[in-house]
């Protein structure tokens, strides 16, 4: 059953990443068509990760208290209907709109994570999220190519397609999810929730241990994340790169992502007992790399710096999830994870904005921005996390 309701998760979490991945080569090159730019970029993809952060706790308490199931389709549906609005857009102001309403919606990825919680015992929870992160890379490894190759029909066919493929897994997902969260494990909701609580934020920060790896998260997601900045910026703007060969750009660090996430991880575990240990060099290697990415001025220079940062990046996102589950109490799984994706969600909000105020003066020194911001993750692991 618990092994069922994972390869089902996968597959509905394989069409949503599909999705996702189909549009990323093509959101600058679309949006420039409205006369965005790289700044304007950068509070495009603010504007999805703002709402994210203000809905993603309570998709995830809602969870914990309706199920996981009807919250993840709803997530999903959310999605479907973004990307046409996007791909129907007339003005700029309908683009904002359509990444509002899919962050609004777009909290699946914390309820994915609270059916790991609920069908995974916690020390196999690692390599648990290791396979979600596996299908959401493989979905890396097909999308990107798949909108570069479907872009050539016209920049709006990959978000029509895109939507299509988010509906497929709202189906999927309809008819054969099972639902992991019993009614009789369910928590009861408080009838004065609120969009966002940050008083629950801030007490999420102070939980022993929890806590930590949780401001670790968010210092990682806004490294992470305004390294997606200067990815867009610095291909198209700089190597001067197409749709077509950014997607492949992306689906070489899809493969990348699916290899460490799928078998990676475990070979990582067999190395190391420790995954509090595992993350120093996880954050060592992704520092130094994007530091080495600020002088990576040629387009093979910059693909083999590329391909060793995915290495690692790949690598300690599921380790660092699976340290928060571990350490949170079983009653509450959906609302931790969920606190959590708000943080990663705050970094996408204010690290593409930093990352887009930097290119404006100078694209590369995103990536040490990114390594700076590695390097404060690595010293709070060493001091905070490993010595205690």
């Amino acid at each position: 059953m618990k092994n069922k309701a994972l390869v089902i998760l996968a597959l509905v979490m394989l069409v949503n990443a599909l999705s996702y991945g189909t549009i990323i080569p093509l959101l600058y090159p679309y949006a420039s068509r409205f006369g965005i730019n790289p700044l304007g970029l950068s509070f495009l993809f603010a504007s999805f990760s703002l709402f994210q952060f203000l809905a993603t706790p309570i998709i995830g308490a809602l969870s914990d208290k309706y199920g996981r199931k009807p919250l993840l389709l709803l997530s999903l549906l959310g999605t479907s209907l973004s990307l046409a609005f996007f791909a129907s857009a007339h003005a700029v102001w309908q683009l904002f709109l359509a990444r509002i309403l899919d962050g609004i919606t777009g909290g699946n990825m914390s309820v994915a994570q609270a059916v790991i919680a609920d069908s995974v015992e916690g020390k196999q929870r690692a390599k648990a999220f290791g396979l979600l992160g596996a299908s959401f890379g493989f979905g890396f490894l097909i999308g990107p190519a798949l909108g570069g190759f479907l872009s050539g029909y016209g920049l709006t066919v990959p978000f029509w397609f895109a939507s299509g493929l988010a509906l497929l897994g709202t189906v999927l997902g309809y008819f054969f999810l099972e639902e992991t969260n019993p009614k009789h494990k369910r928590t009861h909701l408080s009838s004065d929730i609120k969009f966002i609580d940050p008083v629950s934020l801030i007490n999420a920060l102070k939980m022993p241990v929890v806590g930590v790896l949780i401001l670790i998260v968010l210092i990682t997601s806004l490294a992470g994340n305004a390294f997606i900045i200067g990815f867009q910026s610095f291909t198209v703007d700089v190597l001067k790169l197409g749709p077509k060969q950014i997607g492949l750009l992306f689906t070489l660090s899809g493969l990348v992502s699916v290899l460490m996430q799928a078998g990676g991880i475990k070979l990582l575990d067999k190395l190391t007992s420790s995954k509090k240990k595992l993350l120093i060099v996880l954050f060592a290697a992704s520092a130094l790399a994007l530091l080495a990415l600020t002088f990576a001025s040629t387009l093979p220079l910059f693909v083999a710096v590329m391909v060793f940062y995915m290495i690692p990046n790949s690598a300690s996102a599921p380790v660092l999830q699976g340290l928060i589950s571990e350490n949170s109490p079983e009653h509450s799984q959906g609302k931790t994870l969920g606190i959590s994706s708000s943080f990663m969600s705050l970094g996408q909000i204010v690290g593409p904005i930093v990352a887009g105020i930097v290119a404006h003066f100078y694209v590369p020194g995103i990536f040490t921005f990114s390594s700076v911001l590695m390097v404060v993750a690595l010293i709070i692991v060493i001091k905070k996390i490993v010595a205690d």
